[in-house]
């Protein structure tokens, strides 16, 4: 059997061929050139735990490259994209809560962030998808986070990445994917998506592609209808949910089923988590030309194994076109709340009471995000963006003494892309 070495390279040694095969054919139908970059700044102006700013920035490059041009394969498309990710967390260093308004903050350096095999089948109605990528570019994911700088609500609902091990941007991992178009507005998703926390350490660059220390796999599916290409207001509603096999910590108890902090010994190991989900994006206005007022909304609920939060709500609106003068300018609104799990809640008052302090933390955190899309060009938007959180969590420091104060934050969001 071909050693995994090998195999790598021999996949580079194809993706380097792929010019001399496609002499014949023009090159722009060969490749399509992905190179971006998105910038996120964040201040806190009153509240969280100390004052502070923080910058954190993303640079993504890369290809598709279409086979069908290149020699002929029909239906088959190559996407490889590496990622840069530098700077620093604003909720680490001064807010305080777990839940971050720079989204693009994690897996930091450099990586490949996918290198996957698309094949459509069956006049496009069934794609298929495998090799390394993320669940949450494929699942849960929406075109509205770019109007968006808080990782509350984008690009995913954080929730599905607090109780459960969904894989996300830019930490690659084995997986395949599948979406069936059962009509022409109606699809079904269903993927499944190694789970390898090793993969996210600092210094990791996506090319250790052995599965030895791999914890299980999580597997999002979903059933959703799209409004048809031709209506006026655009729409799309999906329900679906997620199961994860792979292994986590308990939240609160120990092997023996006593409190953690109260025995010193670790946490349980525990393993299977499951959740579901209700989302909906509706355009409720439009000029006819792509302008209009969309709102959106998502509920998500776990269904088993011990998790820190009991459930996830979300609604938000976008308006692309703000002014006559502005035409592509754009203003945004989310608020979410992230409703803690009894156990969570516990295990905050021991790590408390244990600090010398008293009570329990609120038992919820409500973020609101409002930002103005600014298109300065077609490539280059900057979205100046205000933050608030009621109730900032204590999730990353549970032996606090006393809660944090809300706090409001200014952002501001740089998007350029080729």
């Amino acid at each position: 059997m071909t050693s995994p070495s090998r195999r790598r390279l021999m996949l580079v040694a194809i993706l380097l061929a792929l010019p001399s095969l496609a002499t014949a054919a023009d090159a722009s139908e060969v490749f399509v050139p992905k190179l971006a970059y998105t910038g996120e700044a964040a201040a806190t102006l009153d509240g969280g735990k100390s004052s502070g700013t923080a910058y954190a920035g993303q640079l993504m490059f890369g290809a598709d490259v279409n086979l069908d041009a290149a020699f002929g394969w029909r239906g088959a498309t190559i996407k490889a994209y590496g990622i840069n990710r530098h700077g620093t967390n604003l909720a680490r260093s001064s807010t305080g809560n777990s839940t971050s308004v720079q989204e693009i903050y994690g897996g930091q350096g450099t990586r490949l962030a996918n290198l996957t095999l698309e094949q459509k089948l069956l006049n496009d109605r069934l794609v298929l998808e495998a090799g390394r990528s993320v669940a949450n570019i494929h699942h849960l994911g929406s075109e509205l986070c770019q109007y968006f700088q808080g990782n509350s609500a984008c690009g995913n609902p954080t929730y599905v990445f607090r109780t459960s091990n969904f894989t996300w941007w830019p930490v690659s991992s084995w997986m395949a994917d599948a979406t069936a178009w059962v009509t022409p507005d109606v699809y079904v998703r269903v993927g499944a998506y190694q789970v390898d926390p090793s993969q996210a350490e600092d210094g990791q660059h996506g090319l250790k592609w052995s599965a030895n220390q791999a914890t299980g796999w999580v597997v999002p599916y979903a059933i959703g209808w799209r409004s048809p290409a031709s209506a006026r207001l655009k729409a799309k509603y999906e329900v679906g949910g997620w199961q994860d096999n792979s292994t986590y910590r308990d939240p609160l108890r120990d092997a023996n089923g006593n409190p953690a902090l109260l025995s010193g010994q670790a946490p349980a190991s525990r393993q299977g988590r499951s959740g579901a989900f209700v989302r909906f994006e509706q355009q409720v206005s439009s000029d006819g030309n792509g302008r209009g007022l969309t709102v959106f909304g998502a509920a998500l609920k776990g269904t088993s194994g011990q998790l820190i939060e009991d459930h996830f709500l979300q609604a938000g609106l976008v308006q692309k076109g703000t002014f006559a003068s502005r035409p592509q300018d754009s203003i945004a609104f989310v608020v979410t709340q992230q409703k803690y799990s009894d156990i969570a809640l516990e295990n905050l008052r021991l790590a408390r009471a244990a600090a010398g302090g008293s009570g329990t933390p609120h038992d919820s955190q409500v973020m609101m995000e409002l930002s103005y899309g600014i298109q300065l060009t077609p490539q280059l938007r900057i979205a100046p963006n205000l933050h608030y959180i009621v109730h900032p969590d204590q999730f990353d420091e549970p032996a606090r003494q006393r809660d944090l104060p809300n706090a409001l934050i200014a952002g501001m969001r740089i998007d350029w892309s080729l």
